[in-house]
């Protein structure tokens, strides 16, 4: 393994009819990836998925926008227990889509009980923070919030999934000591690259969110783990580095973080 996507979803229904390809794919590229479950069916499969393969692990969590499932406290703290089970997530807040504007409290309270169980279970978190259009509002909230756990819990930590913040908001979080991670975003938006350039190496992650997002050149089609080969370019593209310094530091920023890679 050379290289590691922190953030995919093997476990959705777009990698049903060829998951142990698109696997085998990724198994070839060298790279490794993290499944994230976003309720409790989806953990439970990240789990069995990485149970089955030997560069995949498992994240176990309650996305935000499903704050009407009830969170089953039980349950996912077992899941926590796992052996392949390396984070907490995604969880967070997303204010983008109307109706969950509406649901801010409920949010709260959902992303409240997932950094307890961070902390319960000594597993960093993995941010799923998405705000209102022309606004910082999600992150200014979520690092409000996180701001207060880490005074009585000052190891908590995690990583920002999927960054599209400021270079403001990126600073909050390196200060916090969470990680900050990009996607195939940063391959055809060049106003990341500014946000690239100030986040030092070793505090960066490489991610496809597949099977959403596709960096370039896969553009329009299903994204994969595989494919973050094509971001880790990029971020050595944008930092002037050997790809090989990078693609190690990234894979050492992830060991680190989630400490049984």
């Amino acid at each position: 393994m050379k290289t590691i996507d922190t953030h995919s979803h093997y476990n959705l229904a777009q990698f049903d009819e060829d998951r142990e390809v698109a696997i085998a794919r990724m198994n070839e590229a060298e790279v490794g990836t993290i499944c994230i479950g976003i309720d409790l069916e989806t953990s439970k499969l990240a789990i069995e998925i990485a149970r089955d393969n030997e560069n995949i692990w498992a994240c176990v969590g309650q996305h935000p926008t499903e704050w009407s499932q009830e969170w089953d406290a039980v349950e996912f703290a077992a899941l926590a227990e796992g052996t392949n089970v390396v984070a907490i997530g995604e969880c967070g807040l997303d204010y983008f889509r109307e109706a969950e504007r509406e649901y801010k409290n409920e949010q709260v309270i959902l992303f409240r009980r997932q950094i307890e169980l961070a902390i319960e279970s000594g597993l960093p978190l993995m941010l799923h923070i998405r705000p209102e259009v022309g606004t910082m509002d999600a992150y200014d909230d979520a690092i409000a919030i996180l701001k207060e756990y880490k005074t009585a819990a000052p190891q908590l930590t995690g990583t920002a999934h999927f960054f599209a913040g400021d270079e403001r908001i990126a600073q909050e979080f390196l200060d916090l000591g969470f990680y900050i991670s990009f996607s195939g975003v940063i391959t055809f938006v060049k106003e990341y690259e500014a946000i690239v350039a100030m986040v030092p190496l070793d505090r960066i992650l490489s991610e496809t969110d597949a099977p959403f997002a596709a960096p370039a050149p896969y553009r329009g089609k299903r994204n994969e783990p595989a494919y973050v080969v094509e971001i880790v370019k990029k971020i050595a593209e944008i930092k002037d580095l050997p790809l090989e310094t990078v693609e190690a530091q990234l894979l050492q920023n992830a060991q680190t973080l989630f400490h049984t890679l």
